[in-house]
């Protein structure tokens, strides 16, 4: 049990209880009626066309790789990321096909054909919209942060593996196994069919990309770097395989929308994979989401994005595409290139309907190769490197998290390690609380009261203290970990908006955990930015350890041994006001 109580009456953190459509009102909404001008459209604009670019190549890598054609990709990306910025809760996520989805979409395709993969994209929208509208989506919080770090990591063992095949040519005998030994196995075997043009057009694209974001990173690397990668071959008539040679083009229009077919049985076969793109997609499109918040300050409303993320799934399946989600990668883009609402994300679903029309020719020249080499990239992005090494450093709890989570998503299924990593998480939190608990024999039903001399650490009061108007002290009592983190985590972004000092005093917190210190870490990041001096007092040398393995360390935050050392310290920087004089 916890409870984070402020030392501040002052901190206005009683809100009145929000009514249903106050809950559910799209961003696009809130921010009409704060106003929206020509220069905010004009900025929408720009981050629109910045994200369209990144997404087309992207799209259709994406499809490619989950076994459909290119052109599903660009369905999803335009009726699904429109549909996204339209309802959803975030002002600035951009919606379309991920490649966290890769392995699930390919699977079902590979069971159950295309028209079995839009049948479960559809249905996995209805459980969305309802998990939406029944408030579940706060308990998707719940998932460990080494969860987290653990299954988006083995997502990209396999995304990268899934394009070894198209990187070196191979010509395998048979179809290419799904499961991860036997992949790398089969493309063992089929290793003497290496075509050495691929190889280059690979390599050709990975290092446009890693140059150009190394030297011009406000350049549309990936594009220039499929640009480049069919060019060469073109010219000097390489033998590679491409998309027209494959798929024979892409479409230059939408299809008119259709119901997948439908029937009991279908529903029935298909339901566990509809289950699946629900829970991965609640997931993905909230982390996206708290990432866009990071980013700018604001907070999404987590229910509200996972209606839109429903919605966005039906209209996707009604066109043809496939499962859309939140993109960290492209949100990402769209925060850095000056976006101010979700109307950059409806214009960047414009753009590539455009694209589509204007240059669905020019596509069927795009080398499979180059669009393997922007999936390399993506799978390497893909894996937070520096959380995966402090979580393993930090305990052996988190990094035995971390590690089952990632090998059973890599060598069994996904949906697996989500549940086993969550369930053994749940257990080792069980186990430190365990150990946390101090009996005191003999304690009396109503405390004793105590003389001041016995009652230890005291200090001489400070009325300057009680009376200054930019300072709030915050106190967390229970263990912090991962349940609570998400509640503290709200409560921690609101308190610095208008204070100039923050005081976090964990005294009575008898453990946090990674999940916990990731939460501080983002709060320490967000007043900095906002010019707020940070301290964090009473932690004990274990959670300051946590804390500093996970960022959390000067000049970020100033540790203190109490909340008056930190007043103390405050009062000798000048940063508070002086201390009253006996005769005023």
């Amino acid at each position: 049990m916890w409870m984070m109580n402020a030392a501040d009456s002052n901190t206005g953190l009683k809100h009145k209880q929000p009514t249903f459509w106050e809950l559910f009102t799209p961003k696009l909404v809130t921010v009409f009626r704060e106003g929206y001008g020509a220069g905010q459209l004009r900025a929408d604009a720009i981050a629109g066309l910045t994200v369209a670019i990144v997404a087309l190549p992207l799209s259709m890598a994406i499809a490619i790789a989950s076994g459909v054609s290119p052109d599903r990709g660009l369905f999803t990306a335009i009726v699904g990321g429109f549909i996204v910025s339209a309802l959803g809760g975030s002002r600035f996520q951009i919606g379309g096909p991920a490649g966290a989805f890769i392995v699930l979409v390919a699977a079902t395709v590979a069971r159950e054909g295309v028209e079995g993969l839009l049948l479960a994209t559809a249905m996995s929208g209805v459980m969305l919209v309802a998990v939406g509208y029944l408030r579940l989506g706060t308990y998707i919080k719940f998932i460990p942060y080494p969860v987290t770090v653990g299954f988006t990591a083995g997502i990209a063992v396999i995304i990268f593996s899934s394009q070894l095949s198209e990187m070196f040519g191979l010509t395998l005998n048979g179809k290419e196994p799904g499961a991860f030994l036997p992949k790398l196995l089969a493309l063992a075997e089929a290793a003497g069919t290496l075509n050495p043009s691929s190889v280059a057009v690979t390599a050709l694209t990975i290092g446009t990309i890693v140059v150009l974001k190394r030297g011009r990173p406000h350049w549309p690397g990936m594009l220039i770097a499929v640009g480049l990668g069919s060019i060469a071959p073109a010219l000097l008539a390489l033998p590679v395989e491409t998309i027209g040679t494959r798929f024979g083009g892409i479409p230059r229009s939408l299809p008119m929308p259709a119901l997948p077919s439908l029937s009991v049985d279908k529903a029935i076969s298909v339901l566990p994979d509809a289950v699946a793109f629900t829970l991965l997609g609640a997931i993905e499109s909230l982390l996206s989401a708290v990432v866009a918040d990071g980013m700018t300050g604001r907070r999404h409303r987590s229910n509200c994005e996972l209606v839109a993320q429903g919605f966005a799934n039906i209209g996707s399946a009604l066109f043809g595409g496939i499962c859309v989600t939140g993109t960290i990668a492209r949100t990402a883009t769209n925060v850095r290139a000056g976006a101010r609402g979700p109307v950059s994300g409806m214009l960047h679903s414009a753009f590539l309907l455009a694209f589509m029309l204007v240059a669905a020719p020019l596509a069927s020249y795009i080398p499979l190769a180059a669009l393997a080499g922007v999936l390399a990239v993506v799978a390497w992005n893909m894996v937070e490197k520096q959380a995966f090494a402090a979580l393993m450093r930090s305990s052996w709890g988190d990094a035995l998290v971390l590690m089952v989570t990632f090998l059973l998503v890599v060598f069994r299924d996904l949906t697996e390690g989500i549940v086993v990593g969550f369930a053994l998480g749940s257990v080792l939190f069980i186990d430190r609380m365990s150990k946390s608990i101090a009996v005191e024999t003999d304690r009396p039903l109503v405390p004793e009261d105590v003389a001041d001399t016995t009652n230890g650490g005291r200090h001489a009061y400070e009325a300057g203290d009680a009376g200054d108007a930019d300072t709030v002290i915050y106190r967390i009592s229970g263990a912090f970990f991962f349940g609570a983190a998400s509640t503290v985590g709200a409560v921690l972004d609101r308190i610095a908006d208008q204070r100039r000092n923050f005081i976090l005093d964990c005294t009575a917190v008898p453990f946090l955990d990674s999940t916990a210190a990731n939460v501080l870490e983002g709060a320490a990041r967000k007043a900095e930015r906002a010019g707020v001096k940070f301290f964090i007092t009473g932690t004990t040398p274990q959670m300051r350890r946590m804390l500093i393995t996970h960022g959390v360390r000067p000049p970020h935050v100033t540790y203190a041994a109490s909340v008056e050392d930190a007043q103390e310290t405050l009062r000798a920087e000048a940063l508070l006001p002086p201390e009253p004089s006996a005769t005023s």
